[in-house]
C-alpha cells in the first residue's frame, strides 16, 4: 500500500486551486468572529460559529450552524469544503 504525502499549501495556492470556485467552512470562536465584524458584533460567549472563507482565506460570511454556512456558499456559487 502506497501512502501520500501531506503537502503545505499557500493562502495563493488555495486560491489558484479553486479558482475562485471553492470555499472552505471552519468553526470559529467568538472572539474571532468579533475581531472579524470589528467588535459590532453581540454574540453570546457559548455561540457556536462558522465562518465561510474564499479558497485565499477572505471570510465571506458568520453563521451560526454549518448547515447555514453551507447555504451561504451555494448564495455566493462557492463550493463548499469543511476543514477541521
Amino acid at each position: 500500500m502506497e501512502l501520500k504525502k501531506s503537502v503545505d499549501l499557500t493562502p495563493q495556492d488555495l486560491a489558484l486551486l479553486g479558482e475562485g470556485d471553492l470555499g472552505y467552512i471552519r468553526e470559529i470562536a467568538v472572539n474571532e468572529a468579533k475581531r472579524l465584524l470589528g467588535g459590532q458584533a453581540s454574540v453570546s460567549a457559548d455561540s457556536k460559529l462558522f465562518c465561510l472563507y474564499n479558497a485565499d482565506g477572505t471570510p465571506v460570511s458568520i453563521s451560526g450552524s454549518k448547515e447555514a454556512a453551507m447555504g451561504s456558499a451555494f448564495e455566493h456559487e462557492l463550493m463548499p469544503m469543511s476543514v477541521h
